[in-house]
């Protein structure tokens, strides 16, 4: 049986129609997709800027005092008073600490006593020397007299006046004379004599009173220099004797450093070349100071011992304290710098993207010649100049004559890093 086909109503041929139409209009509303797609790369753009770089080598140091005394009493006592605290400013001359003076002060009498004695021994002996001169006198001319007496009576005998007796006698008592000056004189050697040992027990006496005095003034422990008194161990009642240290006084105005150098700086190592100190590699600026010492010779680590002073006005630097020390070789100003991330490296060729400003941006391949690195900072020697645009991020979907999208300025700020400005 043959089969008959049956048309549609007019209904639904009017629906089918309707739906065509509207698939056509909507078709030729809608944009391509294409459309709404990037037109070109997204990237973060940095503009070139200048600052002054510098030539470094970094080194770990250790800051010391150029003064510091380790306190020890010259003597053994008990400690009865402390006189400053730990922290305190003193000067030369500064009671620190004091010690039992009492065996000190008994000493002190004793000597004292000796030296009374040896001072009255020494004057008695004086004495007895001025009554044997004035003895001596009286002798001397009693001699005087008796050779007198014997001219006369000698004369007189030879003219027969006298008997020879007489001159006899007269002979006598001038020899009696004679012995008894000698006999003075014996006495006043043996007395000066005496005078010379008793002046020399009275100077014993006197240097073992010096020697008591300065041991007690040993119990009073001084400042010998200008500075910060350190730790102080010892308490009030505690016993010490010389090998105990009291305290440390410590002068910080200016402190040094010790830096191993290189031996392939030295046409470059030079007193008053500048060194700035952070606390840590990349860490928190301390000060500055400069090179104050240059060795004359090179360790067996080939290396030269420079010393820098570092002024430390405020108090802030402490002895002992760990730094980390640049010592600036070179300084170049109004250097170009850049972040280290907008250098490419293709084999030995250097080079940066830089943005070409025309209808639509495009990123143009710059080759470039580096320098120095500071940081996360690097001199750009040729190829650049200051205010230029260039790509820092976004660097490895480019080539020469992409387009690019430079990211929003907001973006852009809170990603970027700053650039190092070299105080």
């Amino acid at each position: 049986m043959a089969k008959i086909g049956v048309l549609p109503s007019g209904n639904l041929l009017n629906s089918v129609v309707l739906v065509l139409v509207l698939t056509s209009a909507c078709s030729r509303g809608a944009p391509p997709p294409s459309a709404e797609a990037p037109q070109g790369v997204p990237v973060r753009l940095q503009t070139v800027e200048t600052t002054t770089i510098e030539e470094s080598d970094s080194l770990n140091s250790t800051l010391e005092a150029e003064k510091s005394v380790a306190l020890k009493p010259e003597m053994e006592g008990r400690v009865t008073r402390l006189f400053v605290s730990s922290g305190d400013r003193v000067g030369i001359g500064t009671p620190i600490v004091q010690l039992s003076p009492e065996k000190r002060q008994a000493q002190v009498q004793g000597a004292i006593a000796n030296v009374n004695a040896a001072r009255a021994t020494r004057d008695n002996e004086a004495s007895q020397i001025q009554a044997l001169e004035a003895e001596r006198v009286s002798a001397v001319a009693e001699l005087e007299l008796q050779n007198q007496q014997y001219k006369r009576i000698s004369t007189l005998v030879s003219q027969g006046a006298f008997a020879r007796q007489q001159l006899d006698i007269v002979e006598r008592d001038r020899k009696a004379a004679q012995a008894a000056l000698n006999a003075v004189n014996e006495r006043i050697l043996a007395a000066r004599s005496s005078l010379d040992r008793a002046n020399a027990d009275l100077q014993q006496a006197q240097a073992a009173l010096n020697e008591a005095n300065e041991e007690l003034k040993d119990a009073k422990i001084v400042a010998p220099i200008v500075g910060i008194v350190g730790d102080i161990p010892v308490k009030i009642g505690d016993y010490v004797d010389s090998a105990d240290t009291l305290t440390t006084i410590i002068q910080n105005q200016t402190l040094e450093l010790r830096l191993p150098i290189d031996v392939g700086r030295s046409a470059q190592l030079r007193v008053g070349l500048p060194v700035k100190l952070y606390t840590s590699q990349g860490g928190t600026f301390l000060g500055t100071g400069q090179i104050s010492f240059v060795s004359p010779q090179v360790s067996q680590s080939q290396t030269i011992l420079a010393k820098a002073s570092v002024a430390n006005a405020n108090g802030k630097l402490r002895d002992g304290q760990k730094v980390w020390a640049e010592v600036i070789w070179n300084q170049r100003p109004d250097s170009v710098v850049v972040p280290t991330t907008a250098i490419t490296y293709q084999g030995e060729d250097q080079f940066v993207y830089v943005v070409d400003t025309g209808d639509k941006p495009v990123a143009r391949r710059q080759s470039v010649q580096v320098g120095l690195q500071q940081g996360d900072r690097i001199e750009v020697r040729q190829g650049l100049q200051p205010g230029q645009k260039i790509v820092v991020s976004g660097m490895q979907k480019l080539a020469d004559g992409v387009p690019i999208v430079p990211l929003p300025d907001e973006a852009q700020g809170n990603q970027q890093a700053n650039p190092k400005i070299i105080n």
